[in-house]
């Protein structure tokens, strides 16, 4: 199978997986040591301000950041999931709350399976079956879009990451052969699966980049890659909840991610700039999760002011909505259209919350007369 990507890269190289011993890594300690240490004590941090949240407030982050992992997780691959879909598929799944939340299909249940299976299980053991059924429930029809592709088994034909047009194309990186699958993966998974002593940070950024090399699926491959990281992220803060997302951080950083992998896949054992990359990666995901937990604290903080002033189930599900990044500006008509009641009443539902100071009108007035939150 041949995938097309966007980043462009010229140079011929052999490729990381074509060398003996390829997985006995090597990096420079002196330029990781400090990196590390600093990620470890945003950990550290992370952790303890999570702890005094209560158990209420750790599961909304934790539901807030598995959100954002696997919406985040498939946007890197083109692939962009209903948000609404994934808080549902995830609120049913870990058992809290999900009122008013939309219905999900298969396909957004199959991501959302996988990540919760990778996060929750942390102490089960990892193995072939596993990640077969991760692959399968990413692709619960048997096809990547429009094309049929191998489910649940390792790919039986070449892999190569591609770009450029028809007479045009540039070979990025080719994955190891089909006939190598089996023994590669059986070492991957041993290794995952011992305790070596190494750093479990450390572990992550070498889980990462060992599999996506591997690549040993038709497609797929990026998001039980970052999957695996973050299992063994979770092994790594020693709960087996998530309260910081790299698959946002990579999102975010897209380009920096494929222009690194492919610079270390086109080098020796020498892993010292992937290592570094994903440590700095790390770091921006994790101080990136005060927003994550300061928006959960704010929205718990705005229910016990204004929980008891709520008339119906309606302004409920509305209210969530505009903690949660909704979209444009709240008006009677789209309060109507999304509750499926008339203008009447989504009015009233509105007036009500604007006398009891839960909404206020904003600025803008006449035919565009729209509502923000007061919190």
């Amino acid at each position: 199978m041949i995938i097309f990507t966007a980043y462009i890269f010229t140079a011929m190289a052999v490729y990381i997986h074509e060398r003996h011993n390829w997985t006995d890594f090597l990096w420079e300690d002196e330029k990781i040591l400090d990196l590390l240490s600093e990620v470890r004590h945003l950990q550290g941090k992370i952790i303890g301000k999570v702890e005094l949240l209560g158990f209420k407030l750790k599961d909304e982050a934790n539901l807030e950041t598995l959100i954002q992992d696997v919406v985040q997780s498939s946007e890197i691959e083109g692939e962009i999931l209903n948000p609404e879909q994934v808080r549902s598929s995830i609120a049913t799944r870990l058992g809290l709350d999900n009122s008013g939340l939309v219905n999900f299909d298969r396909h957004v249940d199959g991501i959302v399976e996988m990540m919760i299976d990778a996060t929750q299980h942390i102490d089960k053991k990892l193995s072939i079956d596993r990640i077969f059924a991760w692959h399968g429930a990413l692709f619960p029809t048997g096809r990547s879009g429009l094309y049929k592709i191998e489910v649940a088994q390792w790919r039986t034909g070449d892999m190569q990451v591609v770009s450029g047009g028809m007479g045009r194309e540039v070979v990025h990186f080719e994955a190891p052969k089909p006939e190598r699958l089996a023994e590669e993966m059986n070492t991957f998974i041993k290794w995952f699966n011992t305790d070596t002593g190494m750093d479990p940070v450390l572990k992550a950024a070498i889980v990462h980049l060992w599999f996506v090399t591997i690549h040993p699926f038709d497609d797929g491959n990026g998001r039980i890659a970052r999957a695996l990281t973050d299992m063994q992220l979770s092994k790594a803060d020693g709960v087996n909840r998530r309260f910081y997302s790299i698959s946002a951080q990579i999102m975010r950083e897209r380009k920096k991610y494929y222009t690194v992998l492919e610079k270390i896949q086109k080098g020796d054992s020498d892993i010292t700039d992937w290592i570094v990359w994903f440590l700095n990666c790390l770091k921006a995901a994790m101080l990136a999760s005060s927003t994550i937990i300061d928006k959960v604290v704010r929205k718990h903080h705005f229910w016990m002011e204004n929980g008891s002033k709520i008339a119906n189930d309606r302004q409920r599900m509305m209210l969530n909505k505009l903690m949660d990044n909704f979209e444009g500006n709240l008006t009677s008509s789209k309060w109507a259209k999304m509750n499926k009641v008339s203008t009447d009443t989504a009015l009233r539902d509105i007036t009500d919350l604007v006398k009891k100071e839960v909404l206020f009108k904003a600025d803008s007035g006449g035919r565009s007369t729209n509502y923000e939150l007061n919190w």
